[in-house]
Order: C-alpha cells, then sequence, then structure tokens
C-alpha cells in the first residue's frame, strides 16, 4: 500500500480513537444514581482568581455508594467550591459541614432513569457522527493523494480500510453506549 494512505490511515485511527475516548469521558458525566469522584470532573472552582479544577483543590472521595466528602486542602476555598458545584448545575447540593462537603446522590425515579438514557444516546449518537465525520475526512484526503502518485487500486484499498476503522469504532461508541444504558437502568 502507498506510504501516504498509511499515514492517512494512522491519523484517521488516532482521530477515532480520540472521538471515541471523549464520547466515553461525556458518558461517564451522566451520573448513573452512583456517587464516583469522576461526576465532578467538570466542575472549576474560582481559586485566587484563576479557575481551578476542583480535583486539584481537594480531594474526592465516596464513603458509600450514595455520598461524595469534598475535603479542600485550605478552610478558605469551602464556600468557592460551595459555589462551584451549586452553579455547575449537576442537581446536587453540597452540605458544608465546616471541614467536609458532603454531596449526597438521589436516588433515580424510572422517569429520571428515562432522561438519562435519552442524554446516553444523544451522546453517543455525537460520537457516531464524529467518527463519521473522520471517515468523510480521511476518505477525502485519500482521493487528494491521487495527485501525488496512488493509483486507483491504491485508492480504493485506502477507502476499504478507513470504512473498516469506521465499522470498529462506531461498535466501540456502541458497546459504550449500551453499557451505559444498563447501568443507568439498573435499580
Amino acid at each position: 500500500m502507498n506510504e501516504l494512505i498509511s499515514l492517512e490511515l494512522d491519523d484517521c485511527k488516532e482521530s477515532m480513537l480520540k472521538a471515541v475516548t471523549h464520547t466515553e469521558s461525556e458518558l461517564t458525566k451522566i451520573r448513573a444514581g452512583k456517587a464516583t469522584p469522576s461526576m465532578l470532573d467538570g466542575i472549576s472552582v474560582d481559586y485566587y482568581g484563576s479557575p481551578t479544577p476542583l480535583s486539584q483543590v481537594a480531594n474526592i472521595n465516596t464513603t458509600d455508594a450514595r455520598t461524595l466528602v469534598i475535603q479542600p486542602w485550605e478552610k478558605t476555598i469551602m464556600g468557592a467550591i460551595e459555589k462551584a458545584i451549586i452553579d455547575s448545575n449537576i442537581g446536587l447540593n453540597p452540605q458544608n459541614d465546616g471541614s467536609v462537603i458532603r454531596l449526597v446522590v438521589p436516588p433515580l425515579t424510572e422517569e429520571r432513569r428515562r432522561d438519562l438514557v435519552k442524554k446516553a444516546k444523544e451522546e453517543a449518537e455525537k460520537g457516531r457522527v464524529a467518527v463519521r465525520n473522520i471517515r468523510k475526512d480521511a476518505n477525502e484526503s485519500i482521493k487528494k493523494l491521487k495527485n501525488d502518485g496512488a493509483s486507483e487500486d491504491e485508492i480504493k484499498v485506502g477507502e476499504g480500510e478507513v470504512q473498516k476503522l469506521t465499522d470498529v469504532y462506531i461498535a466501540k461508541v456502541d458497546q459504550l453506549a449500551e453499557l451505559k444504558e444498563k447501568d443507568i437502568m439498573t435499580v
């Protein structure tokens, strides 16, 4: 196979892997009724005037399946952490006892579970669209290689390889979505 086509395929594979990883991280943010420290990954705290990820200013632990405990390294930022959690709109109310902040994750209702499944399916669809867009870009790049001396047959083989990669990575996204759906619907 043409060396340029191989390079294109490597770029395509790398981009698709990034798309799947991004989808996985987005699905992780959808809470399934269980408390996990990763639920707070997207939260930034105003720390001496600059937005800082919560995990860099406090320890985040789970004491049981429904409770997150945030222990700030400095007592002075308790208020800032509480404000950041409330502003993040994740649906959890912080309980401050002066030394730690507790977040109690409420059990999910059937209706809320269905909404979360819908949200998970939307995220998975975004992942599939991203993979397809990468396929389209890769195929266009491979077609342009005809000017650089790639033969028609090599281009066809390259496009076939891109399609195989697309199928593999879309299957991975589907698998992630299926696991998340099971996770959400498990009471």
